[in-house]
C-alpha cells in the first residue's frame, strides 16, 4: 500500500504513518480495510433497529441503520459487492466512518486473554489486605464475586440476543451494553447513564494501574531525585504507544502476555509464602469482620471482577460464539481459585502486618525490587484493555464520522488513524496521568470505584436487564436468584460507597 502526504501536513506525516503502520499486525487487505459487522466495536450498534438483516446467531447485518448509510460485512454482504459498498459509505459520509473499518475476529482463546486481564488484573496485590480486614468472610466473597459476576455475565450477553419463534435460534439483534440499556429505559437516558459508569470505570482502571506503577517504582528505588510522580510519570510514557491501537486482536496479545506474568508472579509468590508456611499466622485470619474496614475489601474484590463492560463486543469478535460460556466459566473459576488462594497464603506469612500492597511486606530490597518491576510490566501489559475500550467509547460517541456524529472519524478512508486522532489518544493518556499523580491512594480508590461502577455494572444492571427482557423466558427461581443479586448489589454498593469515602477522608486529614 501506498503512503501519500496527507494535504496540509505533508510528507514526514505521510512516512510516520507508513512506519507505524508497518509495526502494526496486518491482515489481508480485503480484511484489513472492510467492516466486519460484528467485530469488535465496543460500544456502537451497527444492527437495524427493524428484523431485516439479522441472521441467526453469527449476527451479520446486510441491513441499513435507520436509513444511514449500510454496514459493510466483509465477509457475507446482503448489499452487494462489499467494496462498492465501503466506498458507497465513504462518499456518503464524505470521510470513513469508524463503522467502516475492518477489526479482526478473535478467537476463543484471545477472549480468554482479555477477559483474563480484566479480572485477573493488577488488584491481585490488593486481595491479601481485604483478607486483613474480612478474615474468612473475604476469603469467601472472592469465591462467591467469581461465581455472581460469571452468572451476570452470561446473562448480560443473554440479552444482546432474541429466539425466533419458527426456527428455535438465537438471533443477536444488540450489540452493546448501551442497546440493552435502551430496551429497558429507553433512548433518552441510557446511552448517557451507562456510557457514562463504563467510561468512569475504565478511566478509573487505567488511573489505578499508573497508580500502582508509581508506588511499586519508588518503593523499589528509594531515591531523593524520583518520587512517585516522576515514577508515574516514566510509566505514562510506557503506555504511550497504545494510542495506535486499533483492534482487540492486538490488545489480545498483550493481554496473552499480562496472563504469562501474572502466573510467574503467582508461583513466586506462592512460593515464598510457602517457604514460611512455618511460621504461618493462623490465629490471625478473623471470624468477625472490621465494619469500618470490610466495606472498602469488597470494594476491592467487586473492582477486580469487573469484566462486564467488554464482554459483549468480546463475544461480537469471537469466531466461535458458541463456546463464549465456557470461556467464561473456565476463566472465573480459575480466578476465583488462584485469588482466594494468593490472598490466603500472603495473609497468613505476613499475619496482621499485611500492608494494602503485600509486596511492600517482602523482607529484603532486592527480592521486594525484582518483585514489583514484575508487576509493573504486567501493569503496563494490563493497561491496554481497559485505555482501548475507554477510547472506543469516546470514538462511537463523538468521532463516528458526519453525520453520525459532531465531529469526524478517528480513521483515514485506508483504515489508519487520523494524526490528529492519535494526538487526541495521547491526551486521554496524559489525562490518565495527571489523574494518577493527584489521586494516589491506591485501595481506597479502588474501593470507591468498585462500590460504585463496579456493583451497577457487573451486578446491578446485568439481572434488572435480564428480568425486563427475558422475564416471559425465565424461570421463577432464576427471577428471585436475579432480585437477590438487584438487592445484595444495591445494599454492598451503598456501604462500600460511605466507607471508602470515609477512609479517604481519614487518610487525607492525616497527610495534612
Amino acid at each position: 500500500m501506498s503512503y501519500a502526504p496527507i494535504p496540509g501536513l505533508g510528507a514526514p506525516v505521510a512516512r510516520i504513518r507508513h512506519f507505524v503502520g508497518n509495526l502494526l499486525p496486518r491482515g489481508k487487505p480485503d480484511e484489513e480495510h472492510l467492516h466486519f459487522a460484528k467485530c469488535d466495536s465496543t460500544e456502537l450498534s451497527v444492527l437495524g433497529s427493524g428484523e431485516e438483516g439479522r441472521t441467526p446467531e453469527t449476527g451479520v447485518d446486510g441491513g441499513a441503520e435507520n436509513g444511514k448509510a449500510p454496514a459493510v460485512n466483509g465477509a457475507v454482504s446482503a448489499v452487494g459487492n462489499p467494496v462498492a459498498s465501503a466506498g458507497q459509505a465513504a462518499r456518503s459520509y464524505g470521510e470513513a466512518s469508524n463503522v467502516n473499518i475492518a477489526k479482526k475476529q478473535i478467537s476463543t482463546w484471545d477472549a480468554g486473554w482479555n477477559v483474563t486481564n480484566a479480572i485477573q488484573g493488577m488488584f491481585l496485590v490488593a486481595l491479601p489486605y481485604a483478607v486483613l480486614h474480612g478474615g474468612y468472610w473475604g476469603l469467601l466473597a472472592l469465591l462467591l464475586a467469581a461465581a455472581v459476576t460469571c452468572y451476570t455475565g452470561k446473562i448480560l450477553v443473554e440479552c444482546l440476543y432474541v429466539t425466533d419463534d419458527v426456527t428455535g435460534l438465537r438471533i443477536r439483534v444488540r450489540e452493546s451494553y448501551v442497546d440493552i440499556a435502551k430496551e429497558v429505559w429507553g433512548d433518552r437516558f441510557a446511552a448517557q447513564i451507562v456510557h457514562t459508569a463504563q467510561f468512569i470505570e475504565l478511566i478509573m482502571t487505567c488511573i489505578l494501574y499508573l497508580v500502582l506503577c508509581g508506588d511499586l517504582l519508588s518503593n523499589s528505588f528509594p531515591t531523593n531525585k524520583l518520587d512517585e510522580t516522576t515514577w508515574t510519570m516514566l510509566a505514562t510514557f510506557l503506555v504511550v504507544p497504545c494510542a495506535f491501537l486499533r483492534d482487540l486482536k492486538a490488545v489480545s496479545r498483550l493481554s496473552f502476555g499480562n496472563a504469562v506474568v501474572h502466573v510467574i508472579i503467582n508461583l513466586t509468590l506462592i512460593g515464598f509464602c510457602l517457604s514460611y508456611a512455618a511460621l504461618w499466622h493462623w490465629g490471625d485470619v478473623a471470624v468477625q469482620v472490621d465494619i469500618h474496614y470490610f466495606p472498602v475489601s469488597m470494594g476491592i474484590v467487586i473492582f477486580s471482577y469487573t469484566s462486564h463492560i467488554f464482554l459483549p463486543s468480546l463475544e461480537g469478535s469471537m469466531v466461535e460464539r458458541p463456546k463464549f460460556n465456557k470461556m467464561l466459566y473456565w476463566t472465573h473459576a480459575l480466578a476465583g481459585l488462584f485469588k482466594a488462594l494468593f490472598a490466603y497464603l500472603c495473609f497468613l506469612t505476613f499475619g496482621l502486618g499485611t500492608r494494602d500492597i503485600i509486596t511492600d511486606n517482602l523482607p529484603t530490597q532486592g527480592f521486594r525490587a525484582t518483585v514489583n518491576v514484575v508487576l509493573v510490566i504486567k501493569a503496563l501489559l494490563s493497561y491496554p484493555l481497559p485505555f482501548y475500550a475507554a477510547v472506543e467509547l469516546l470514538e462511537r460517541a463523538f468521532f463516528s464520522g458526519r453525520p453520525r456524529t459532531l465531529f469526524p472519524s478517528c480513521y483515514a478512508l485506508d483504515g489508519y488513524l487520523h494524526p490528529w486522532s492519535v494526538a487526541l489518544r495521547t491526551l486521554v493518556v496524559i489525562f490518565t496521568m495527571l489523574l494518577a499523580i493527584f489521586i494516589p491512594h491506591f485501595n481506597q480508590l479502588m474501593g470507591l470505584i468498585g462500590s460504585f461502577t463496579g456493583t451497577m455494572l457487573s451486578f446491578v444492571w446485568p439481572c434488572l436487564f435480564h428480568l425486563k427482557i427475558k422475564w416471559p423466558e425465565i424461570p421463577w427461581y432464576q427471577k428471585l436468584f436475579n432480585i437477590l443479586v438487584i438487592l445484595s448489589g444495591c445494599v454492598v454498593g451503598l456501604i462500600g460507597i460511605i466507607y471508602s469515602l470515609e477512609a479517604l477522608i481519614k487518610i487525607s486529614k492525616e497527610e495534612q
